[in-house]
């Protein structure tokens, strides 16, 4: 395998980090609590930027589970955990715009992108 292939073969170096990896990565508070983890992350089709992943939260063995959008700008990866931290609450975590089930057609919501920020108080990742 040359060098090419090798790189495209990667799905995660010192900096950067393939999608397939991120997905099913665990979601955690501060002090290690953990959330929920990583079901996918949605990246905005012209300007390449993520927006947003969405974290799987509540339910048992994947039934039930409510699916949150986070703003990408809120996780910070932690190596020490092997996952993403958020600083937010529980109270403001069930009170986020949220949806019931991963495949609801109100993900194409055109306003979702700013009832999202809007609820975190973060500026919009397109800027």
């Amino acid at each position: 395998m040359d060098s090419t292939q090798h790189n495209l073969a990667a799905s995660e170096t010192m900096t950067l980090i393939g999608s397939d990896k991120v997905e099913g990565t665990a979601v955690y508070r501060p002090d290690g609590e953990r959330v929920g983890s990583i079901e996918r992350i949605m990246i905005d089709k012209l300007s390449g930027q993520t927006a947003y992943a969405v974290m799987s939260f509540g339910g048992f063995l994947g039934f039930g589970e409510d699916y949150y959008p986070l703003p990408w700008s809120l996780l910070n990866y932690d190596e020490a955990l092997d996952g993403y931290v958020v600083d937010i609450t529980e109270e403001q975590l069930r009170g986020a715009p949220h949806h019931a089930s991963a495949d609801d057609r109100s993900w194409e919501d055109r306003d979702w992108d700013s009832k999202v920020n809007d609820y975190y108080k973060v500026p919009p990742y397109v800027i």
